[in-house]
This record gives C-alpha cells, sequence and structure tokens, in this order.
C-alpha cells in the first residue's frame, strides 16, 4: 500500500498544477477573444482587397503584376512556417512543423529549401535540423502589428522579385473555432488568381481609375501580398490560443480525474493503516491476557 505521505505530496502537486492549468486557460480565453475580433475584422477586408485586385487587373496582362505571377523552373524555395513563441498548446506546433518537413520530403524534395520561420519554436525546431535560417523576423509575436509583419513578407516579395526563391510557402493554422484549427500550405508566391470568395457581379465593376491602371496595380498589388501574409499570422495567432485553451480545459480536468483516484488510493491507504494499527493493537492485548 502507498506511503500517505507520498500520496499527500502528490494530491498537493496535483491540486496546484491544476490551479495553474485554470489560470491559463482564462488567460487564453481572454487573448482569444482579442485575437479573433483581429481576424475577423481581417477577413472581409482581405477578400474585398483581392475582389478589387482581380477586377483592376482582368485584361492587363502584360502588366506590373506579372513581376509577382512570374512562373519559373522550382530549384530555390522559400518555406514560412507560423508557430508560438510558446508550447502547452496541445498539437498546434507540432502540426506546422509535421507539416512543413512532409512537404519539404516530398513536393520540395531535391530542391534548395530555405526557412523564414514565425515563431520561436519553428526557428529552434528548424535551427537545431541545419536547414538554412532566416532568423531576423521569428520574435513578430513578442509585439504583433502589421509593420513588423510587413518586414517578413518584403523579405519574401524582394527575393521572389529578384529571383533568389523562385516559389514562396506559407505553412500555418488556420482558425475554425476553439476547437478546430486545420494547417495550411499555401502558395504565397508566384500570385495566383483567386476566384473564390469574389461575387459574380463584382467582375463587371467599371472602375474610373487614376493615375493609371497600371500604376494602381502597381501599387495594390504589394499591399495586397502583404495583407495576405499579415492575415496568415492573425490566423495563427487566434489558433494559438485557441488551442492553448483547449489544452489547457482538458489538462484542468484530466487533473480533476487523478485527484479522484489518488484521494481514493489515499483514503484506502488511511484504512488500511488504521486496520493495521487496530489488528496490532489488539494483537497485543491478547497476548498480555494469556501472559
Amino acid at each position: 500500500m502507498a506511503n500517505l505521505k507520498e500520496v499527500k505530496e502528490r494530491i498537493n502537486s496535483v491540486v496546484s498544477t491544476q490551479q495553474i492549468t485554470k489560470a491559463m486557460k482564462m488567460v487564453a480565453a481572454a487573448k482569444l477573444r482579442r485575437a479573433q475580433d483581429k481576424i475577423v475584422q481581417m477577413r472581409p477586408y482581405s477578400q474585398k482587397l483581392t475582389a478589387i485586385l482581380n477586377n483592376v487587373s482582368a485584361g492587363s496582362e502584360g502588366s506590373s503584376d506579372l513581376v509577382y505571377s512570374e512562373k519559373r523552373e522550382i530549384n530555390n524555395v522559400l518555406i514560412v512556417p507560423v508557430t508560438s513563441d510558446k508550447g502547452l498548446c496541445g498539437a498546434f506546433n507540432t502540426n506546422v512543423i509535421k507539416a512543413t518537413m512532409a512537404a519539404i520530403n516530398t513536393e520540395y524534395a531535391g530542391k534548395n529549401v530555405s526557412i523564414l520561420p514565425l515563431g520561436k519554436k519553428a526557428f529552434e525546431t528548424f535551427q537545431k535540423r541545419d536547414f538554412p535560417v532566416i532568423g531576423d523576423y521569428y520574435k513578430v509575436f513578442l509585439d504583433l502589428n502589421f509593420d513588423h509583419v510587413k518586414d517578413a513578407a518584403e523579405y519574401a516579395m524582394d527575393g521572389f522579385v529578384n529571383g533568389t526563391y523562385d516559389k514562396v510557402v506559407l505553412v500555418y493554422n488556420e482558425f475554425k473555432n476553439v476547437a478546430t484549427q486545420v494547417v495550411r500550405n499555401e502558395q504565397f508566391l508566384p500570385m495566383e488568381k483567386e476566384t473564390e470568395s469574389v461575387e459574380p457581379s463584382a467582375t463587371n465593376v467599371d472602375y474610373i481609375m487614376e493615375p493609371s491602371r497600371e500604376y494602381i496595380i502597381q501599387e495594390l498589388v504589394p499591399t495586397s501580398l502583404k495583407i495576405q501574409f499579415y492575415k496568415a499570422v492573425l490566423e495563427s495567432n487566434a489558433s494559438e490560443h485557441g488551442a492553448r485553451m483547449t489544452a489547457m480545459e482538458k489538462a484542468t480536468e484530466n487533473a480533476g480525474e487523478l485527484l479522484k483516484e489518488l484521494r481514493l488510493l489515499y483514503n484506502r491507504s488511511r484504512q488500511a493503516a488504521i486496520t493495521n494499527e487496530i489488528l496490532e493493537i489488539v494483537a497485543g492485548a491478547e497476548a498480555l491476557g494469556g501472559n
């Protein structure tokens, strides 16, 4: 039978852990609300900007948007895995890393792959695996805002334009709800025409453009790409807090189940100890009575 002191120490340890997981769940819930509001507001803006870009660039073959649409033979690939800075969020980080490694080992096998990690977990993982890592932007989540994310997006865009990379891919968790995050392997560059989320009538919009269609496209395309990049980071941020909230809720429930078992074990051990003491007393009394 287990020692009473050891069982009591385990109970106290589990109670302390349960208090921590409850607190972490509440913190994650508060952060999730803010992150969810950001991504919900960003999605319509991103979709509308893409729709306008598609309308403006329709029939503009040969215009300046082709610099980001140029398709080449794929030799050099830049993959942007988006993870968190911290753990304790279930399989959130692991899923992104596994998806990235799967892409490297299958779709981009034999290619020159570079990694631009966003998030400390991705940076540490791929640095240990001796991949070429661009480590200048992984701290974006310390102060998440468009300006910081824009720098990473501009690096990827400039690398594609000057021929350093032939393809840029984003790997991140898309936020569905608190309990569901879907890993996306999304082509960032070269650009592909989006046909989804665009109203059928949108292609018939006749814009009055000043100073020119080419100038508008030249301004819209980089902005649209940076917004798309920022949206992926916001999706990942909301997914992180949702995953952590779910993980901490499950951990709290598991701690409760473990406490039930430990308290039952404690009571059994205590009863066994009391029974042994009674038997010893009875045996001693009988021995004295026999004398």
